[in-house]
């Protein structure tokens, strides 16, 4: 209505004869630009809504994205800690000297964020984050940088896991990882669904137009990337200040299975109620 109107007064203004009419439409749009264009502050509610009903809602419809992303993930992890049980020598290329050397001292690389807490907490946060939007983003390679980064991530979990077992290390590195990554992995496979998701609409249009099919893969993408974002701030916490301290191995798998309890229970049931029709 506000651009017909625009368009009116402009041919209205083409008759001399109709300087009142076009006072009044312009004086009209005037009043209409103020409310149409001085934007709206996001309410508290809407925010609610959206990490109530909205994300676990978008989670569920792109489900097989992510659950793709997941054995991408696994099935990569399984086969280099196989490969690295087969050929220790693989570790040394794949973590390099330094940190193969702590490994074989039996000592855990993490000690050192104990002593600088808050900023390595930030870090963490900052650094998953950065990880986890760029698998998003390289979605619109055709999903090929999205599996790469998944790859990567799986190779990197499962040289870590057989070298660490191999040293007699494998209860300390899960105690250690247990507590934030039930959240901080499921954000990786929710990115990676994103980037499949993303690469779906483009690859596989259906009877949309693939730019409308894009768009709309794309909404659903950036809808699960906010939504992770909480995860991986409460996982960088975790990580921080939790994961590296002397709390008791039991306490730090009772923790990470509650969160993952938690978790599951807001994904898989959180916004499903529908109203009834009447």
């Amino acid at each position: 209505m506000y651009r017909q109107t625009a368009s009116d007064l402009a041919t209205v203004r083409e008759d001399v004869t109709s300087n009142q009419l076009s006072f009044y439409l312009n004086q009209l749009l005037g009043r209409a630009h103020n409310l149409i264009y001085m934007g709206h502050k996001q309410k508290m509610s809407g925010l609610v809504r959206f990490y109530a009903q909205t994300f676990p809602q978008v989670f569920r419809e792109t489900f097989r994205q992510t659950l793709l992303a997941f054995l991408i993930f696994v099935i990569t992890g399984v086969a280099t800690w196989a490969v690295t049980i087969h050929d220790p020598a693989f570790a040394h290329r794949m973590l390099g000297p330094q940190m193969m050397d702590t490994i074989e001292k039996r000592e855990m690389w993490t000690q050192s964020i104990v002593t600088v807490k808050p900023l390595a907490a930030s870090g963490i946060m900052t650094n998953n984050i950065a990880v986890c939007f760029a698998t998003f983003a390289l979605g619109i390679t055709a999903g090929i940088g999205t599996i790469h980064m998944m790859v990567t991530n799986g190779m990197l979990i499962g040289v870590i896991g057989a070298a660490t077992w191999q040293a007699g290390m494998a209860l300390q590195l899960w105690s250690f990882v247990a507590a934030h990554g039930v959240l901080e992995l499921p954000a990786i496979f929710i990115s990676g669904g994103a980037g499949l998701e993303i690469a779906r609409g483009m690859l596989f249009p259906g009877l949309l137009p693939r730019r409308e099919s894009l768009a709309q893969a794309g909404g659903r993408a950036a809808r699960l990337m906010i939504g992770i974002v909480p995860m991986l701030v409460v996982a960088g916490i975790i990580e921080g200040f939790v994961s590296p301290s002397g709390i008791a191995m039991p306490l730090k798998f009772l923790l990470a299975a509650v969160l993952f309890a938690a978790l599951s229970a807001y994904l898989l049931r959180a916004g499903s109620s529908q109203p009834q029709p009447i």
